[in-house]
């Protein structure tokens, strides 16, 4: 929890910029920004390197080195945007499953001798994650905003990356379409959660 804490109160900026400074300046294990080596050229197929990297032709000519280039690459970016999320549902997930620790069907499922994993990871777990789903989408929009941060630090070319050049070149039908994307996908997250309700707790299904 006093991790949690402090992963909670690094600001994105910063903490991409410390995690900068030692993994790929001292220490050199990571690449400093962009997202592959700049000797792979890699065809365009879909869009995500990771995928990429896969094609047959790809692989045929520099085996398996672009895929894990893309993934050298994506390890700070990945930590320094989900490392507030993760701080916020590690406590949010501590807070409901003492919650629901002490229901009786828990102390049922003990008393029947059931092993610990049984009873934390499937009875009370499942029960747990309702809030902690519902934590997950409000966080969502977190993620989308600590993008814009991220992606303007490593050097990723991603929508945020391009909504802050769009605002410094005042390109606002630009800005009105990434806003429109960014809602768009906010929306149907939300949307998505409440079916995953449904899933956790077939109790809901009489009520939507």
């Amino acid at each position: 929890m006093g991790t949690s804490l402090i992963g909670f109160s690094m600001p994105i900026f910063w903490w991409g910029l410390l995690l900068i400074l030692v993994f790929s300046v001292h220490l050199g294990l990571t690449p400093v920004s962009g997202r592959i080596a700049i000797e792979f050229d890699i065809p365009i197929w879909t869009g995500f390197y990771l995928i990429d990297t896969l094609q047959k032709e790809v692989i045929a000519e520099n085996g398996f080195a672009p895929f894990w280039s893309a993934i050298k690459h994506l390890i700070l970016p990945s930590v320094a945007l989900g490392t507030i999320p993760l701080a916020i549902l590690s406590r949010m997930t501590r807070s409901s499953l003492l919650e629901v620790l002490g229901e009786d069907y828990v102390r049922t499922a003990k008393a029947k001798g059931l092993s610990p994993f049984r009873v934390v990871g499937i009875h009370a777990l499942r029960n747990a994650l309702v809030p902690i789903v519902t934590t997950f989408a409000l966080l969502f929009g977190t993620l989308i905003t600590g993008a814009i941060l991220t992606e303007s630090i490593f050097s990723w070319p991603g929508i945020g990356k391009w909504i802050v050049q769009s605002l410094t070149s005042r390109d606002y039908p630009v800005i009105q379409g990434g806003v429109l994307i960014i809602s768009f996908v906010i929306v149907m997250t939300n949307v998505a959660v409440d079916f995953i309700y449904v899933i956790l707790n077939p109790k809901l299904r009489n009520k939507i």
